[in-house]
């Protein structure tokens, strides 16, 4: 006869207020198998637990049902709690009594009806649970790091610093990501190559750390631990060990298209390094727009390379890497604003992003630092920023805030200022979103000591007049229209996911949100990983972010990288699905339905007729126990441990019972 202890919890308010927490125990201790009941105002604390421990000892419990809030929450602590009382953690069962109930209604009556309910409920499934045993699964302590923007560096530097081996992946011929692109940084306008450029050098320089620029993630298999990735390193045609850096190939290079790094603002040869400060320093050829690619000839940087380093004939490289983690570090998009036609983007030369903007103050950009129109080559004298462009914009498909356009706009209307010290900055904005240490003084300076002119309201057309763009809006505040003529109009574009969002996250077993940002396991608890164990979340890739987030968020997910690779080995999860090999058909349908992967044919010998048959395998690393091949199964050969057919069963009964039916 099972001894079942019941333990409702109050969450200070968050269920007593709506549920009458001691009724619920009182009722629950009248549950034939309960043999204690309690009520407590905060069961997860450290007193609570000290009591869910005593009472095992006391009342030799065999099983303990805690109603109290989502498993997703707790549930762990309590199997701990259990353990550390000497009982099987998955004899502790979980009544979600606050998200599915406390929570959802505003009837006192009808919630503590409900809240006996789901701990009847949890009371009859706790009968049939069953003592299950986790398997110890070897761990691959290497990390691989996708993208090498500065959420990749900072992340492949910690887990180096803490004495793993990283492969830092990067699709562009060098890391730097985004941020290489930057000219200062808000809000001390800290150079950003000043900071960037000795991370990426450190990153290079590191034993530990293996860089490889020009390369995707085409698959990767496995599970936390054990995952096996395979990576294409495309052809770059230059040699990366013989190269050494000098730049004679694309002097000589007739061949000239705009650049990507600038915005298309200036241009580059057809082998090219993207900045100044790549790493590796080591030119790629543009094989799109190499004439010897397109036409067979040319090879002018073959011919003044003088150590050979140039290798038309090179091809991609496939290889594999096994790892035991995987930071995604992928980065974000900017939108396309040339989407927003009413605002002249495409159109007119002048009207510019403010990624644009900030290549043009950039020393090492396009005009070497000067802020200019691209139309004329002339100073700006009125520039015009607009912000929340394709932000906060269902129209546009981007619903959210961007997070940074409100200060990258306070900064680039203060660096016009330094430049151009007698142009005048116009802001349209909605709201001014200054969320961070320092940021509101930030624009407060900006609006002060630079003479900023923040206009409130959204600008509804921007069209050309006289060799000005005339840019028509409306200030909410004041409660009249207002024209601006300026000689340039700065666009604060929104972040979007990368193009390949979508891709990379099936190729990963992560999940995206409504907007394709990759999605975390717990916003509050556990903000860095996703629900594919092993896997980590750094940067932009996760939603909008600026710069001390992103690092912050890197070094998380380092963090848990190191607290992964620490453990000699990890513990599988034994709720998982198992197969009745007597009765599976081998439809495999359940392989075609499973979200983790987790399901493959295997051959096996049939007891009965000694011949070999096919069945359905579940491998234990990869599942997660959701229960979707349970469902899918024709033949019912699929079974959840610890999800028994018996045990939903009962648990109907005992809702039937209470209520007579």
């Amino acid at each position: 006869m099972a001894r079942i202890g019941v333990f409702v919890c109050w969450c200070g308010s968050n269920i007593a207020k709506t549920v009458d927490v001691e009724r619920v125990a009182a009722e629950a201790g009248r549950i034939p198998g309960v043999v204690h009941a309690a009520d407590y105002k905060y069961m997860c604390s450290q007193p609570g637990q000290a009591m869910l421990r005593e009472a095992i000892a006391q009342h030799r419990l065999d099983r303990v049902v805690v109603a109290a809030c989502s498993p997703r929450l707790h549930e762990t602590t309590f199997r701990n709690c259990v353990a550390a009382a000497g009982l099987n953690p998955f004899m502790a069962e979980i009544a979600n009594i606050r998200e599915h109930c406390s929570w959802v209604h505003g009837d006192r009556a009808v919630a503590t009806r409900k809240a006996l309910d789901l701990t009847r409920m949890a009371v009859a499934r706790s009968r049939r649970n069953e003592p299950l045993v986790q398997t110890e699964i070897p761990v691959t302590k290497r990390a691989l790091v996708i993208g090498g923007g500065i959420a990749g560096i900072q992340a492949a530097l910690d887990i180096a610093g803490a004495g793993y081996p990283v492969t830092l992946v990067e699709r562009a011929p060098s890391i730097g990501g985004r941020m290489a692109q930057y000219d200062k940084t808000f809000p001390t306008l800290d150079c950003a190559a000043c900071i960037l450029t000795p991370k990426m050098v450190e990153c290079a320089s590191n034993p530990n750390i293996k860089i490889v620029t020009y390369a995707e993630v085409e698959g990767v298999s496995g599970y936390v631990g054990n995952f096996e990735v395979t990576i294409r390193r495309r052809a770059r045609s230059v040699d990366l060990e013989k190269c050494t850096g000098c730049g004679i190939c694309y002097e000589k290079c007739p061949v000239k298209v705009p650049s990507e790094f600038d915005g298309g603002l200036g241009m580059r040869k057809a082998i090219y390094v993207p900045f100044p400060q790549a790493v590796p320093n080591v030119p790629v050829i543009d094989r799109e727009h190499c004439t010897y690619y397109l036409r067979g000839k040319c090879r002018l940087c073959e011919k003044f390379c003088t150590i050979g380093a140039v290798r038309f004939d090179e091809e991609d490289e496939v290889f594999t890497e096994k790892v035991g983690a995987i930071v995604t570090a992928t980065g974000f998009d900017v939108w396309d604003q040339s989407a927003a036609g009413e605002y002249g983007a495409g159109q007119y030369p002048d009207v510019i992003s403010g990624l644009q903007f900030e290549r043009l103050a950039n020393a090492s950009g396009p005009t070497a630092g000067r802020i200019v129109r691209p139309s004329d080559h002339t100073e700006p004298k009125t520039v015009v920023f607009v912000a929340c462009v394709g932000s906060r914009d269902p129209a546009h498909g981007h619903p959210y805030c961007s997070k940074v356009c409100c200060m990258y706009t306070a900064k680039h209307a203060l660096l016009l200022k330094e430049k151009v010290p007698d142009a005048k900055a116009y802001i349209f904005y909605m709201d001014i979103r200054a969320n961070g240490k320092g940021y509101e003084e930030f624009v407060q300076r900006v609006v002060e000591r630079y003479d900023a002119t923040y206009v409130r309201g959204r600008v509804s057309r921007i069209y050309p007049l006289d060799g000005h763009l005339v840019v028509q809006g409306a200030d909410t505040l004041l409660g009249r229209p207002v024209e601006v003529r300026a000689d340039m109009v700065v666009l604060a574009t929104a972040m979007e996911p990368r193009a390949d969002a979508k891709d990379m996250a099936r190729r990963l077993g992560l999940s995206t949100d409504q907007d394709h940002w990759f999605t975390e396991a717990h916003p509050k608890l556990r903000p860095v990983e996703v629900l594919t164990s092993g896997v980590y979340l750094a940067g932009a890739c996760h939603y909008p972010k600026d710069i001390p987030d992103t690092v912050a968020q890197a070094s998380g997910a380092a963090a848990k990288v190191a607290d992964l690779f620490a453990k000699p080995h990890l513990l599988s999860e034994p709720m998982i699905a198992v197969v009745d090999d007597a009765t599976c058909a081998a439809c495999l349908l359940c392989r075609e339905v499973c979200p983790f992967t987790a399901i493959e044919a295997a051959e096996i010998t049939d007891p009965a007729t000694r011949k070999p048959r096919t069945v359905a395998r579940v491998n234990a690393g990869l599942c997660h126990g959701c229960g979707t091949c349970v469902a899918a199964c024709r033949s019912a050969s699929m079974r959840l441990r610890g999800f028994g057919d018996d045990q939903i069963l009962l648990q109907i009964e005992a809702l039937g019972h209470a209520h007579g039916l």
